[in-house]
């Protein structure tokens, strides 16, 4: 296959997105498969500049994204869909996180155009994006979630509702960036603040103590369910991406019943929110053995510590296996 992956952008996520491009090149290229590259906030890169792009690794702490914001919004105006790589791909790969790579924007472009993508569409990926929506969507599914309310919200009320501590995140940011957890009323005003930074809609939600999950969803079929230890209390931008910081364990150590019960609520919510493709959705799991989901990721990291090839390989599908199979879900377009 023609397929061109397509990466980096301005999102926080840059840098994990160019880590898990670094891997899809590789697998795809070692199945025989003629691959492009290109960067959303750059263009098409030659064989050069994709080594330079492609050998960085995730840092601790989102990159700063001054001048990209502006050169990815001109790509989406004008530039990408006139690329021939973009233009004669048989696939166009997302190697996306966050971002309007993630929540929509991009989907909406390439569907005007025609262009085959993997994921899922337009639509899917805003309702996926915005946790508010997202949330509302798993109550009307049953599928349990935290409390939470929007903010702004006065600390009185944040308290009462939720209690302490709690969570306070940007309602359309991935990674857990711009996140924190809030312990007590002092913390609140910073943590709001904070989040407000990344963000122009502010999630204050209820914390659930417990262990975290994750389970990936690959063609309508949910695939192992996992289980995350961070180093830290929340599993963090630091724990995602940096090696030793997580102790991932694939298949979680779990009653059948309880990994029948997760991979359930993962399906729901999936097709709750009309995901096509692939995702991965997050738990958290109360001492007492009920589900709670977070969130669910529609361009879940494909970095050498993401979860979603960790989930698919305990199903027995290996790391190029998935790529392909992500390629051939991919969602294809009417065209003009």
């Amino acid at each position: 296959m023609r397929i061109t992956v397509l990466t980096g952008g301005a999102s926080s996520e840059r840098e994990v997105a160019i880590a898990s491009a670094s891997q899809v090149v590789a697998a795809l290229r070692g199945r025989g498969h003629a691959v492009s590259v290109v960067d959303l906030a750059g263009g098409y890169l030659p064989e050069a500049e994709e080594r330079l792009l492609l050998k960085g690794s995730v840092n601790r702490t989102p990159p700063d994204l001054a001048g990209l914001d502006e050169r990815e919004r001109q790509m989406l105006l004008s530039g990408l869909t006139a690329l021939p790589a973009i233009r004669e791909a048989e696939v166009v790969f997302l190697g996306l996180h966050g971002g309007r790579g993630e929540g929509g924007a991009l989907q909406a472009v390439l569907d005007v155009a025609g262009v085959s993508y993997t994921g899922s569409g337009a639509l899917a990926c805003g309702m996926a994006m915005d946790k508010d929506v997202a949330k509302q969507l798993f109550r009307q599914a049953a599928v349990p979630t935290p409390d939470w309310v929007m903010a702004p919200v006065p600390v009185e009320v944040a308290g009462v509702r939720l209690g302490w501590p709690l969570i306070v995140k940007p309602s359309k940011q991935g990674s857990t960036v711009g996140l924190t957890l809030v312990r007590d009323p002092e913390g609140f005003d910073a943590a709001v603040a904070e989040a407000f930074r990344h963000d122009d809609e502010v999630m204050v939600e209820a914390f659930v103590a417990g262990r975290e999950l994750t389970v990936g969803v690959l063609g309508g079929t949910p695939l192992a369910v996992g289980e995350i230890i961070p180093q830290h209390e929340i599993f963090d931008y630091e724990c995602k991406y940096q090696p030793g910081m997580a102790q991932e364990i694939f298949p979680a150590d779990l009653p059948a019943s309880l990994t029948r019960e997760c991979q359930r609520l993962a399906l729901t919510a999936h097709q709750a929110l009309k995901l096509g493709g692939y995702s991965r959705v997050d738990f958290r799991l109360t001492p007492d053995g009920h589900a709670s989901c977070l969130e669910v990721n529609t361009l879940p990291g494909l970095t050498p510590t993401s979860l979603l090839p960790q989930s698919a390989a305990a199903a027995g599908i290996e790391f190029g296996e998935l790529c392909e199979r992500i390629c051939r879900t991919a969602r294809r377009t009417a065209g003009p």
